[in-house]
């Protein structure tokens, strides 16, 4: 199996951080990252199988100046580096660029020999379909973005979210067919 597959399969979309208990309006990254750490044992829960907590603000130095990952995460079954950047608000494509970067130096300057590419995963509290498909997010095999729910959407909710999602899969499916 191709590495790309199985690191499909260990990334969800979206997150829920429900057990933050944050309010849904002015959150701040700074208190989403706390609250992760705090409830560092429930996080690595919702992330999912093989996940082991690395670094918190993990600098990276380079002749330029001084980088900071907001979490770094190292998963036993893909043998890989895993580098969140929270983000409040609709993905962007600077938020895009800042993570590849990211993940080229980490590339670079910590993963080991024996180690699979790194992943670098945005969170994000709104999607941004143009800029996932007109970015990197569109044919990269270590980037990615997801969504983060901090409370379980109504059914409603859902509801209009499931109509999006099937859309999106029958314009795709119709384009592939074209």
């Amino acid at each position: 199996m191709p590495l790309q597959d199985s690191m499909l399969d260990y990334l969800r979309d979206p997150y829920l951080l429900d057990f933050l208990n944050q309010p849904k309006q002015h959150v701040i990254e700074k208190e989403l990252e706390q609250g992760l750490i705090d409830n560092l044992q429930k996080f690595l829960l919702e992330l999912g199988k093989g996940f082991a907590f690395v670094a918190r603000q993990q600098r990276i130095n380079t002749d330029d100046g001084d980088y900071y990952i907001d979490l770094v995460f190292y998963n036993f079954h893909l043998k890989c580096f895993m580098l969140i950047d929270l983000k409040i608000g609709k993905l962007t494509h600077q938020d895009v660029g800042q993570m590849d970067m990211y993940v080229r130096m980490f590339e670079e300057r910590k993963r080991r020999a024996d180690d699979n590419p790194t992943i670098g995963l945005i969170l994000c509290s709104e999607r941004n379909d143009t800029v996932a498909k007109y970015s990197v997010l569109n044919e990269s095999k270590q980037v990615f973005a997801s969504k983060y729910l901090l409370e379980l959407p109504s059914e409603e909710e859902l509801r209009l979210e499931l109509t999006r999602e099937r859309s999106i899969i029958e314009r795709q499916l119709e384009s592939n067919h074209e």
